[in-house]
């Protein structure tokens, strides 16, 4: 497969775009195909049966536009069919998942030989934080941790109405989750759905200074890049890198608004 082929990214919605965002900073001279399902949005209170569903479509609208790799920027399709695509198809198939170790190797500090525990709050979608992927996920950390799992999915509704910038609907929304926990305490909180990682600056807000606000885009991007090296397939440093974006939802609102969330 030639090196100049695309790179197919796709999201439940318009989340998945920030990691489009990620991959363009960093491996700019690549073809990127997003496509957002937002007619079908949010996957995140959907079943695994039917995630798995969808996200089997939109991997093969991929496959005939010739991809050359395939990034499920959405924790919850990771969750539910990354094992299936990745038996199916013989290209990498690049999943996602909270990044959870990254918070917890927080708490390595080199100067002591002994971790300290962090408490950290995971803030994903109900399936995701309900998956056996995820479980499997926390078993690795929690004995030497603390780990609050906290279902959003009114943040993925935010995003995909369009309302972004309401601050005052954001924090609202981010209170009725997070006051429940002494966040004095917390010593990160994990971004555990790519639509959550644009509400960055709000987390900020809330959170105190001391807290972390930690995604896994970079490090996805980042393997992405080890994988396509490996195999030979980075586009050349001469090459055009580009951004084409769709979505199964046509109209003009969502258009302009991936527009805007790509440039923001």
């Amino acid at each position: 497969m030639a090196s100049t082929a695309p790179i197919g990214v796709f999201d439940s919605g318009l989340g998945g775009i920030s990691v489009v965002r990620q991959l363009r900073r960093d491996m700019p001279h690549e073809r990127v195909l997003y496509y957002g399902d937002s007619a079908n949005a949010p996957y995140g209170v959907k079943t695994p049966e039917q995630v798995r569903e969808l996200s089997f479509a939109i991997v093969e609208r991929f496959m005939r536009q010739g991809v050359k790799a395939v990034v499920i920027a959405c924790n919850t399709a990771t969750s539910a069919s990354v094992n299936e695509l990745r038996d199916t198809y013989d290209i990498p198939i690049i999943g996602m998942e909270p990044a959870l170790k990254v918070a917890c190797d927080r708490g390595d500090v080199p100067s002591d030989p002994h971790h300290i525990p962090q408490r950290v709050i995971v803030a994903a979608t109900p399936l995701t934080l309900r998956e056996r992927k995820f479980a499997k996920l926390m078993e690795r950390f929690d004995s030497d941790n603390e780990i609050f799992k906290e279902p959003c999915p009114g943040l993925v509704d935010i995003v995909e109405s369009g309302r972004l910038g309401d601050h005052d609907l954001v924090m609202r929304t981010l209170h009725g989750y997070f006051d429940q926990y002494d966040l004095d305490r917390i010593d990160s909180v994990v971004l555990g759905c790519t639509h959550f990682v644009f509400y960055r600056d709000y987390f900020r807000e809330l959170l105190p200074e001391r807290a972390a606000v930690i995604d896994g885009n970079e490090g996805t991007v980042r393997h992405l890049g080890v994988v396509l090296e490996s195999l030979g397939r980075l586009a050349p440093e001469d090459a055009a890198g580009s951004v084409e974006l769709d979505n199964s939802d046509p109209s003009e609102r969502i258009a302009s608004l991936s527009r805007q969330l790509l440039d923001a």
